[in-house]
């Protein structure tokens, strides 16, 4: 079987775990990854890579760090790569039709709720200060829309009451990853 080539869009520690188990899965070439530009942070406000591009290159995989995501060049550059399937956790932009129409089998949300509770930014955040008692990981087929494509597969996990933000997003993290492959 031919590996399926995909392009990975994510950036903070959640989506890094999600890449780690993507990339290591048989069926899947990651041709890019693709992250928001690195931020200054700390005291002297020094650029600092968000744990996808550090894992990135510690893989060997190539990084793109566009400014926006609709910027009609990044768009030629991801077209360039002919992708079978874009896989998208916690990016942090909103991708356009002329991202989404580019792979062959679609783009991929790997979204920390039981969609369509807590759709939109947050979710992990939301789901302990209204303190559900369930949440989960929903893989969704991406639209245009925020959080509002099919949902192809969901898990769900029982939140505690010893639950932390941190724990939380831990625990979903890896089942992201588990759920996508």
């Amino acid at each position: 079987m031919t590996p399926l080539r995909i392009v990975f869009m994510g950036t903070p520690e959640l989506a890094r775990t999600i890449l780690v188990t993507l990339s290591d899965a048989p069926f899947a070439r990651i041709v890019a990854t693709v992250v928001q530009p690195d931020r200054p942070a700390g005291r002297h406000l020094q650029p600092v890579a968000a744990p996808v591009k550090v894992e990135a290159i510690r893989r060997g995989l190539p990084v793109l760090q566009p400014e926006r995501a609709r910027d009609p060049v990044f768009v030629d550059q991801l077209r360039a790569l002919s992708p079978d399937l874009l896989v998208v956790a916690a990016y942090g932009q909103i991708l356009p039709a002329s991202i989404l129409e580019l792979p062959r089998y679609g783009c991929l949300n790997v979204h920390t709720s039981l969609l369509p509770r807590w759709r939109g930014a947050a979710p992990i955040q939301w789901a302990i200060a209204e303190g559900d008692a369930e949440t989960g990981v929903t893989i969704m087929q991406m639209d245009t829309g925020l959080d509002t494509g099919p949902t192809l597969r969901l898990r769900s996990t029982t939140v505690s009451d010893q639950d932390t933000g941190q724990s939380l997003h831990d625990r979903l993290a890896v089942l992201g990853g588990e759920l996508l492959v």
